[in-house]
Formats: structure tokens, C-alpha cells, sequence
């Protein structure tokens, strides 16, 4: 009988990864392609959801090849994906209304300041655990309702798009359940996922009537929400489509709360970081939804089937290994390895700071103004200056959430568990764990993500048996201590407020247009 695995489609900001995994967690398979990034105005951002779904067979099926696999090995599919963007389509020819809003998009800051004006900022904190922001699907999806072209039918007459998600004929949901349906046929969402919408109660773990009532989002278009691991699955895949086999989809997290999963963090006080497009740093809470005085977030960590809800405080930063690829964009670098080679050259950035506010700050400043600054230059400011302020910005960032964290949940941090593409620069693990002043461990398998959500489907269908089976899969690769003092430090961090203070507030509506 041939060994059985557990595949995992991690979608992501930039493009679609396909892995497989054996029980010791390690990697068998592994897929990826790239997506377009859709830019139609500055500051909007968008992703083609049938150039994601393409992608994904195209991923899963060269995977499952180049390993010399047949899909009947798989027990489980697990689902994890950038999570907060969003996609409308139509149920019956699956064919979305319009090109999905990405989390990065900020089309919709007019609105949240209205809803900011307003005074509603508490409310939806108190039932979301969010930060009343554009990064989040609620404003999304309303603007796609309000903005998209109605369907144009055989006769004159157009039906407007809220008409047609009241009578189910809309679907609306983020990348998991955008995948799921093509996979499976069914409309569904994991917790994790539909605690980053600004449109589910946490608390009581259901869709809010206030919150679809302020942004007129009909319940009907709305997935059915289950637990991350799911021991009744979210459907399984066709035997007659793509993949020929009838495979069990058994779990899905949205990519953050996937890492802090394949991190092993199961248990309250554990915490990781993960340095992808932006840097997400969650740390596990248990059972209670700790509020956050600090700017940080109140989120849905997991659910295993038939357990409560494990809930994270979670510290999102937009930019941080976009802004090596802005160095990249620009021609100041050839590709990312580079810069820990330019930062090296150089003891110092000579006073020079970057803030990468690209596309807004998020915690703990929450400013959708903010704009990418660069502060300090002089005639003798260099290439491998603004590369190594760059790398530092990442770091900086990563403190901001650090010290909102401990200030929050009273819990020292004495190891981060990290993970994502940027931290196999070891420079830059190095300067994080200077700048934080804490140990920075590095896993054996550094893409947790796709880990995370296949042990989630995993456990669902009996291939791992408990948590404490996945804790001993977990092995380090390199801990990085912290080799600057205490002292350079804070000095170094102290002039990081003043450059932030000079991004803040720099868009304008008329400036953008």
C-alpha cells in the first residue's frame, strides 16, 4: 500500500504555493506560481480570483507530479489564504462580479473615516475585536456591491447585485471559501478567516444583523462558518475534476493564524511572527478575547472540532517584505538575498530611516494615510544606507508590536518563534533579535503556513492524532541571541517614532485621484 500524505494550498498575497506533507511534517511536494497584481489607481489593489483558481490546479497538479505522487494519496486537503481580501461571483456560473479587493486596497479610507465620524469605532471593536479599517472585508464588500456592474439581462432591465445576493444568487466570501467552492461545491468558512471580515461577532461567534445592516451585506451571500479543523469536512474535491480523486478539504485557516499553528503555539503565551508581504505577529491567548488598549488586534486563533474557540491578540503590519520588494522594484537591488549583502557593507544608515508605509500603517498606529517616508538623508546617504534602513524598518515594526503585545497581555517575550520568506536572511534575524532584545528561533520547516493548515486537515481525518503529536514534529533550525546591548538598542529605536510621525497623515483624497 503506498504512504499517504496531507496537502496543503497556501494562497497568498503574491502567488499560490501547493506542499505536501508526510506525518514528521515534512515537506514531500512543493508548487508555485506567481499571480498579477492589479493596480487600477493609487492605492488600490486587486487580484484576478480566476487567475487564483487556474493557478491553484496548476500548483496542486504540478506538485503532486514533480513529488511522483497520485492524488489518491492524499488523505486531507487543508486551505490557507491572505486573508480580509474578498470576492463576490455568481452561484450558479461561479464567474465573480468583479475582480477580488485585496486586504492591501485602501479605495475605501473615505468610508471608514465616515463610519470613524460617526462614532462607531467602539462598537465594532467591542463585537469584532477589529479596528475599524479598509484592510478589512466589510467596506470591501460593500463597495463591490455598490460599484460593480449589475448583471445586464436579456431584456433592458439590469438587477441590482443586492437584489441578487438576498436571493442567493450572489456569493461572497474571502480566498478560502473562493477555493473551497471551486474544490467542493459548498459555500463554507473556517473561524479564523470570518473573524478577519469586520462582519462576525466574536463573542458569540456568528454573524453580526448590526454590522451586515451598516454595510447592507446580505446575510445570504455569506458562507457558513465551521471550526478550522473540521472532523465533518468542508466537502470533498471531484472525482471527475482536476485532481480525479475524491479527496477530503478538512480544514482552512487564514494564513496568519496557519502559522501560529504549524508553529506549535497551542497553548496561551505562546507567539510567533511571520515576515511575508507584511509581518503578522499573534500570540496565542486561550480561551479568553483579550482586549487590546494598545492598537492591536482581537482575533479568532483556531477551533478544533467540538472545542472552544482559542482566540490570539495579533499585530498586523502592512509592509515589510513588500518594501524589499519596492528596493527591487526601483533597481536599488537585484533580488531580496542581496540586501543582507548591502546592509552588511555598512556599519550604520548614517541616521537614515524608512518608514514602508506603503499602503497605510497598521497596528499599533492604524493610519490608512500614512505614506511610505524616507527621513535623514544627506549628500552622502548610499545605496546600502536605504537598503539597510530598510531591513531595520522591519525590525522596528516588529518592536512597535512586541512591547503593544507585552503591554497588553502582561507576558514577557522571552523567544519569537518566526517564520516566512524573509527570515532566511539571517541578518535580518540578527537585527531583530538586537532590536527586540529577544531570542529569535527559526524552525526546521520554515513554511509554516502551509504546515499549519495541513495539520489543522490533518487532525480532522485522523492522520495526526493529537497536538502533542504535531509539538514533536516541531524542530529548530538556528536561534539567533541578541548580540547588540540594551542600551545602542533603544537609542536606536527611539528616533524610529519621530520618522513614523513625519509618514502619518500624507494622503489626500485629491492628491490620489
Amino acid at each position: 500500500m503506498p504512504d499517504t500524505y496531507v496537502g496543503a494550498i497556501d494562497q497568498g498575497t503574491t502567488g499560490t504555493r501547493f506542499m505536501v506533507f508526510d506525518r514528521n511534517g515534512r515537506v514531500v511536494a512543493n508548487a508555485y506560481e506567481r499571480h498579477e497584481q492589479v493596480y487600477p489607481e493609487p492605492g488600490w489593489v486587486e487580484h484576478d480570483p480566476v487567475e487564483i483558481w487556474e493557478n491553484t490546479q496548476t500548483v496542486v497538479t504540478d506538485g503532486l507530479d514533480d513529488a511522483g505522487l497520485d492524488a489518491d494519496q492524499l488523505e486531507a486537503l487543508g486551505i490557507t489564504n491572505q486573508r480580509e481580501t474578498t470576492v463576490v461571483w455568481d452561484a450558479d456560473s461561479g464567474r465573480p462580479v468583479h475582480n477580488a479587493l485585496v486586504w492591501q486596497d485602501r479605495r475605501t479610507t473615505d468610508r471608514v473615516e465616515e463610519l470613524q465620524e460617526a462614532g462607531k469605532v467602539e462598537e465594532i471593536r467591542e463585537k469584532t475585536g477589529l479596528e475599524c479599517d479598509a484592510y478589512f472585508s466589510a467596506t470591501k464588500a460593500e463597495w463591490i456591491l455598490d460599484n460593480a456592474e449589475p448583471l445586464k439581462l436579456e431584456t433592458s432591465r439590469t438587477r441590482d447585485l443586492r437584489e441578487r445576493a438576498r436571493n442567493g444568487e450572489l456569493l461572497m466570501g474571502t480566498i478560502d471559501s473562493w477555493l473551497v467552492y471551486n474544490l467542493t461545491g459548498n459555500h463554507v468558512t473556517d473561524v479564523s478567516n470570518a473573524s478577519r471580515t469586520m462582519l462576525y461577532n466574536i463573542r458569540d461567534l456568528a454573524w453580526d444583523d448590526d454590522l451586515l445592516e451598516e454595510f447592507d451585506v446580505p446575510e445570504e451571500m455569506l458562507p457558513e462558518v465551521r471550526p478550522s479543523s473540521d472532523e465533518d469536512f468542508y466537502g470533498t474535491t471531484d472525482p471527475d475534476g482536476f485532481l480525479g480523486a475524491e479527496v477530503p478539504v478538512a480544514g482552512a485557516l487564514g494564513d496568519q493564524q496557519a502559522a501560529l499553528f504549524g508553529q506549535t503555539c497551542f497553548d496561551a503565551g505562546d507567539a510567533k511572527n511571520t515576515y511575508g508581504t507584511g509581518s503578522f505577529y499573534l500570540m496565542n491567548t486561550g480561551n479568553d478575547a483579550v482586549e487590546s488598549e494598545h492598537g492591536l488586534l482581537t482575533t479568532i486563533g483556531f477551533q478544533l472540532s467540538d472545542e472552544p474557540v482559542q482566540y490570539a491578540l495579533e499585530g498586523s503590519i502592512f509592509v515589510t517584505g513588500a518594501a524589499i520588494e519596492w528596493l527591487e522594484d526601483i533597481d536599488l537591488i537585484n533580488n531580496a538575498a542581496q540586501t543582507a549583502e548591502l546592509a552588511r557593507s555598512v556599519d550604520s544608515t548614517d541616521g537614515v530611516y524608512m518608514v514602508p508605509a506603503f499602503t497605510g500603517l497598521g497596528a499599533p498606529h492604524w493610519d490608512g494615510r500614512a505614506r511610505g517616508t524616507l527621513v535623514g538623508m544627506t549628500r552622502g546617504t548610499r545605496k546600502p544606507h536605504i537598503v539597510r534602513a530598510t531591513l531595520e524598518s522591519i525590525a522596528y515594526q516588529t518592536r512597535d508590536i512586541a512591547e503593544a503585545m507585552e503591554a497588553d497581555s502582561g507576558v514577557d517575550t522571552t523567544t519569537l518563534r518566526v517564520d516566512g520568506g524573509a527570515v532566511k536572511n539571517n541578518f535580518l534575524c540578527q537585527l531583530q533579535a538586537d532590536i527586540i532584545q529577544t531570542d529569535i528561533v527559526r524552525p526546521e520547516v520554515d513554511e509554516t503556513t502551509a504546515l499549519g493548515s495541513a495539520y489543522a486537515a490533518g487532525l480532522a481525518v485522523g492522520y495526526w492524532e493529537s497536538l502533542d503529536e504535531l509539538r514533536e514534529n516541531w524542530q529548530v533550525e538556528r536561534e539567533f541571541d541578541p548580540e547588540m546591548s540594551e542600551r545602542d538598542a533603544d537609542k536606536k529605536y527611539s528616533r524610529w517614532g519621530d520618522a513614523v510621525e513625519r509618514s502619518l497623515d500624507w494622503a489626500r483624497e485629491d492628491e490620489e485621484a
